[in-house]
């Protein structure tokens, strides 16, 4: 298990990441999320005691530092091509496994679980940004490791390369291992994590479980059909609920289907329709962050 206390970091004037605390737990993929400059990477170095601040993140009650053959334990991914010029593939991935006292036979084996074999032999600095990915990815796998920390491993990937990374960290995960992975595709992220951490500017926003994210957002809507809708509308409004009518439907947030079935029962309104719609997870995403933003963009005239 990760365990995250008080992370801290202040550069200058400026406090990038602020008393951060959270759990990631065995047999689960947490997501890490937050707008561009909110401190995730910084988070992600912290945490593997590459960048020296506040707290303490502990994996089986040990620090990064305190482990033997941390390739062991942790597998990580925070740039994506940190590779030697002239060095192969294969003989990169041997370089780190000879550091770790880790066989041959399974650099081999990474390579194909990522779907390098054929290139293994190849320099990664003519490789895709999407192969750089795969050959990060297997340098984070080569140890076998019980916790993962990905940092956008998506990033490049083609949409056929991000379902085999989605199925494989689920995979993972489902071993009973702990996946920590940061991403911008939400839409991704809603089908892969099981628990998310949402940061803003380096601060706490969010942390749980998905569906908790979501339902707390108080996005979903409900659309109700009715050949009464003078007589429930203002029962549902009595319910401190907001109605926007679209056609001959009322679409209403701030109440459930089953208030909104009462509030019809007590009236005597016919009820021919209640279509319940969740919030999406980018919905909840930019209403969570919405005043986090570090760079905010303006819509206005550009002539």
């Amino acid at each position: 298990m990760i365990k995250a206390v008080g992370l801290g970091k202040t550069y200058g004037s400026t406090r990038a990441v602020n008393d951060l605390s959270f759990e990631v737990h065995p047999g689960s993929v947490t997501g890490f999320l937050g707008p561009n400059g909110s401190g995730k990477s910084t988070t992600m170095r912290l945490m593997l005691g590459l960048d020296r601040g506040d707290g303490a993140t502990t994996y089986d009650g040990r620090t990064f530092a305190e482990l033997d053959h941390p390739m062991r334990h942790v597998g990580a991914l925070l740039e994506a091509k940190p590779f030697h010029p002239t060095r192969h593939a294969r003989n990169h991935l041997r370089m780190l496994a000879a550091a770790n006292r880790i066989a041959d036979s399974r650099v081999d084996q990474v390579m194909e679980m990522v779907g390098l074999a054929t290139v293994a032999k190849g320099k990664p600095k003519k490789f895709s940004l999407g192969m750089g990915q795969r050959l990060g990815i297997a340098a984070a796998l080569l140890g076998d490791p019980d916790t993962l920390i990905l940092d956008e491993p998506s990033n490049g990937l083609d949409p056929q390369g991000i379902q085999w990374l989605r199925s494989l960290l689920k995979h993972l995960a489902g071993e009973g291992r702990s996946v920590f992975v940061s991403s911008h595709l939400l839409q991704e992220m809603a089908v892969l994590a099981d628990e998310l951490v949402v940061i803003g500017r380096g601060k706490m926003l969010a942390n749980g479980a998905v569906s908790d994210f979501i339902s707390h957002s108080g996005l979903g809507t409900v659309e109700v059909r009715t050949p009464d809708g003078a007589t429930l509308a203002p029962a549902i409004e009595a319910l401190g609920a907001t109605i926007v009518r679209d056609g001959d439907s009322l679409v209403v947030s701030g109440a459930t289907a089953e208030q909104i079935g009462e509030a019809a029962h007590s009236v005597g309104a016919r009820l021919h329709q209640l279509a319940t719609r969740d919030a999406t997870l980018e919905e909840a995403f930019l209403e969570a962050t919405g005043l986090s933003e570090e760079f905010r963009g303006s819509t206005g005239d550009l002539a």
